[in-house]
């Protein structure tokens, strides 16, 4: 037990920062639909066919555009996507009413980045992920410890004194209060970064090797990317494979030969922009291929309810507030755990005097 409480100590001192501004951003980020200070966010959506084509037909013919993430019920506005973390919000009749050079000029877009890579790329999702793993130690070695301390329990949303022995038995008694929150938000956030952990975690709803295949997409390969695209008829064709989905984003090939990308989401899937895909010849429109989300894996299906769950896209106004607790939890409780390891150490004891030598003789 010795051993475990060192263990967890050092974990909370040097994780601890990291997880407890995970916990801060993504609590800023579960109400980012209605802070984001742009006309039309609470527009309705129209998602009919014959809206979102034209729509689509103006908004790709923009210089530059690379892409649509399609409003919904939640955000009533078009995003639409240029090279270099440049892009623009627009209303759904396809007028642009606010437009970016780079993710720095919309907070919603540079705290998602610090949440997902710490500005990093890859490298910041590595800190992430091993931040994750340290966490899901943090709660489970910290249940064990209170286990030896429960009778001594009370609730306390913040420390009695901000001394160290306060701090601790506050950190202690909220920790297992919290502890079922933090191990769904951590797992889940865990799962969308570290493939081999999500396959481990969702290993009970079928084999590891059929879930990895369905979790992995499909290549196809087109002609070049045509002068002026027909995204009315892709859409059209979509919706008729598909007529209960709703578009959710559209992309261009990254590099020749690839195809155009549609994402649409059926109403029984969780994930808010759907893995239900079509993929295009970008250069005649030809289907090339197309995945029906309903019809994965059942691990791949369980795998792609860890992001909604994670993100609040599921469960309404009570879920969300549940992360909420969750979140703020995490930040105190990583911030108060680097606090006391760094500042708030006990002194070492003092050693006690030596006796003055008797005198000789």
């Amino acid at each position: 037990m010795k051993l475990l409480d060192t263990l967890h100590r050092w974990t909370g001192g040097l994780i601890g920062l990291v997880l407890a501004l995970m916990g801060l951003s993504g609590t800023i980020l579960l109400y980012e639909h209605l802070w984001i200070g742009v006309p039309g966010t609470g527009d309705p959506l129209r998602g009919d066919l014959a809206t979102v084509a034209a729509t689509t037909e103006k908004l790709m013919a923009t210089p530059g555009a690379q892409g649509i993430i399609y409003a919904d019920e939640r955000f009533g506005l078009h995003q639409l996507r240029f090279g270099e973390g440049a892009g623009a919000y627009a209303n759904q009749s396809g007028e642009i009413v606010n437009r970016w050079a780079s993710q720095w000029e919309r907070p919603e877009l540079w705290i998602f980045d610090f949440h997902h890579h710490l500005f990093a790329g890859d490298n910041g999702e590595w800190v992430i992920g091993i931040a994750g793993l340290c966490g899901l130690f943090f709660v489970i070695s910290g249940a064990i410890l209170w286990w030896r301390t429960r009778r001594t329990f009370q609730l306390r949303l913040w420390p009695k004194r901000m001394s160290r022995p306060s701090i601790v038995m506050h950190h202690r008694d909220l920790g297992i209060l919290v502890a079922p929150l933090l191990l769904i938000s951590i797992v889940t956030g865990t799962m969308m970064i570290f493939r081999p952990f999500a396959l481990g975690v969702v290993a009970p709803f079928g084999p590891v090797a059929e879930t990895a295949r369905a979790l992995e997409p499909p290549k196809y390969k087109g002609g070049a990317l045509a002068a002026k695209p027909d995204y009315g008829a892709m859409l059209t064709e979509a919706r008729r494979r598909f007529p209960d989905a709703e578009f959710r984003i559209l992309s261009l090939p990254r590099k020749g030969g690839d195809p155009i990308s549609l994402r649409m989401k059926q109403p029984a899937e969780w994930l808010p922009n759907g893995r239900t895909t079509l993929a295009f010849d970008a250069a005649t429109g030809e289907v090339l291929g197309a995945r029906d989300a309903l019809k994965l894996a059942p691990g791949a299906q369980a795998f792609n309810m860890a992001f909604p769950i994670h993100a609040s896209k599921v469960g309404g106004w009570a879920w969300r507030i549940v992360l909420t607790i969750s979140g703020l939890s995490l930040t105190m409780l990583g911030s108060l755990a680097v606090w006391t390891f760094w500042f708030k150490r006990p002194k070492p004891a003092k050693r006690p005097a030596k006796k003055a030598a008797l005198a000789s003789a």
